[in-house]
């Protein structure tokens, strides 16, 4: 924050957040990985041993969070709960040079493993859903049940040349992304929301990208285009694991598209939850229905529903 501002509204949120989640029973904790790599993580501050962990990734975009904290309260009463920020996003860094969701996954494994946990779900969020996949293809003794929001991971190289996406180029891709102007922030708004604020004061919008947007930008820059670079779905192992596939039905980020092609990808042991009038936002457009679908694949067990919906021709299991 800068000196010559005396408050910083971003500064005074990140500060009720922490507040809401040692409310929650979560402490903040650190933990050097002995690489160069040191992870930051909330963590039970007691572990209660009749309950199952679970691992919440955030995504890009501002620390983990800003991005989970309405689901926070809710899950504490039914898990150990654990939710890292990944490298380069809140307190996590690396000196090394890896940028893949393959590194990412490693280290947010070697986290859990310094915590003493072995056996967790986990619930990953757009950026965080391709690290929770390579986490579940990498670990498979290790992740249980995986739950994947709005998350491209099927995505391929050629789709950007085809047009499937927004943006064009990758490096458009970048400025969205990591808005350094406000008007880059209303963009990013605007492509992520079906209803999105209209009011949007500069002053708060430069203040957020202060605080939020300019540290490690060039290497969360290269996590971007990391993912996006000689990218095949030929290339990308299957998975064992139980998985929840959820997707907001006007999602401009990660078309819909891509949510039926990680269906056909996982096959059997996948469902497909469609929410409408979600975009690519839904954790912060639509927190009662992403929690409603968590909890009855995480918690409850999940009937499956004789009624299908069909769309293109793929099976949907649940339209929400």
């Amino acid at each position: 924050m800068g000196s010559s501002r005396c408050l910083s509204f971003t500064v005074l949120r990140d500060r009720w957040f922490r507040h809401s989640f040692s409310n929650s029973g979560l402490k903040s904790t650190t933990t050097d990985l002995g690489d160069g790599t040191v992870m930051h993580c909330w963590v039970p501050k007691s572990h209660n041993a009749s309950n199952p962990s679970l691992l919440l990734i955030h995504g890009i975009g501002a620390n983990a969070m800003w991005q989970w904290n309405p689901f926070i309260s809710s899950l504490t009463r039914h898990f150990n709960l654990y939710v890292s920020d990944l490298v380069f996003f809140g307190d996590s860094y690396s000196t090394r040079p890896e940028r893949s969701e393959c590194f990412q996954a490693k280290c947010v494994m070697g986290l859990m493993e310094a915590h003493g946990v072995q056996r967790m779900n986990v619930v990953g969020l757009s950026y965080g859903g391709f690290v929770a996949y390579s986490m579940a293809a990498q670990f498979p003794k290790s992740v249980e049940k995986l739950v994947l929001c709005c998350a491209g991971v099927c995505l391929e190289e050629k789709d950007m040349d085809e047009g499937m996406f927004q943006v064009k180029t990758v490096d458009e891709a970048v400025n969205m992304l990591l808005p350094q102007t406000p008007e880059m922030i209303k963009q990013l708004v605007q492509l992520t929301f079906v209803k999105p604020v209209k009011v949007m004061p500069t002053c708060f919008l430069n203040d957020f990208i202060e605080v939020m947007c300019t540290e490690y930008r060039q290497e969360r820059k290269e996590l971007i285009q990391a993912l996006h670079k000689d990218r095949k779905l030929s290339n990308l192992p299957k998975i064992t694991q139980p998985t929840q596939i959820i997707w907001g039905e006007q999602d401009q980020v990660f078309p819909l598209e891509l949510a039926h092609r990680l269906k056909r990808h996982v096959g059997e042991k996948a469902q497909l939850v469609v929410i409408k009038n979600a975009g690519h936002a839904i954790n912060i457009e639509k927190p009662k229905e992403l929690y409603k679908n968590l909890k009855s694949f995480l918690i409850n067990p999940l009937i499956p529903s004789k009624e299908e919906n069909h769309t293109n021709g793929n099976k949907v299991d649940q339209k929400v």
